[in-house]
């Protein structure tokens, strides 16, 4: 029996592909025929300041692509871009089955920017599972920085050695454990999966995935 109360988790790389990361770039410049080393040092000088949420993804976009005249609209790139996203049904399933089984409330803590963050609600129906979505977008905090995590705690009003983080990020999964939360570095389903098992918490049936 365990007596962990929340499952706090990352989204990109664990229930969902990465929402904006250096492949999906690669992708938008070969697709749009960008630059794509001028693209990549746009972004990383400007895109701290998107996912905090201080600019919108057209200003972002403005920077970082449409610096100079193209033949190709703000509203074409956003739509390739939101397409390419992709969920993990494993995970989601195993996720929705350890909150009903152990009575969990589960609590998102992202890095992402505003509209990307909307649509992957939307799109993969993740409202139905996730209780409290803590996105730095929404709250200016981004991680690893400890104030997004100790809002998280306040909003979900949980202690922290009765939850369990998932990332798959080590340096973040890292950083909630030194606030006293039970860490699990996602590589797989299956490694997760057992971690979860490990702490007491029942996941559901089902087989474990390569």
């Amino acid at each position: 029996m365990s007596d962990i109360t929340h499952l706090f988790t990352d989204l990109g790389g664990v229930l969902l592909t990465n929402g904006w990361d250096r492949g999906l770039r690669k992708l938008v410049a070969s697709h749009f025929g960008i630059d794509p080393a001028e693209m990549d040092e746009r972004h990383h000088l400007t895109y701290d300041t998107y996912e905090a949420g201080k600019i919108s993804l057209e200003e972002y976009l403005r920077r970082v692509v449409f610096w100079e005249p193209r033949g190709f609209n703000e509203q074409q790139v956003v739509d390739f871009m939101l397409e390419q996203a992709r969920c993990f049904p494993d995970m989601i399933e195993m996720y929705k089955q350890v909150k009903e089984k152990n009575g969990l409330r589960v609590v998102v803590v992202s890095n992402e920017g505003r509209e990307l963050t909307e649509d992957r609600i939307r799109r993969f129906k993740l409202k139905e599972f996730v209780d409290i979505f803590v996105v730095s977008s929404y709250v200016h905090f981004r991680k690893p920085d400890e104030d997004i995590f100790h809002l998280a705690l306040d909003v979900a009003q949980a202690e922290p050695g009765k939850v369990v983080y998932v990332d798959d990020r080590h340096m973040f999964a890292e950083v909630a454990c030194s606030l006293g939360m039970r860490e699990i570095w996602h590589r797989d389903y299956a490694s997760t999966r057992a971690a979860l098992t490990g702490l007491g918490l029942d996941v559901g049936g089902g087989e474990e995935k390569p």
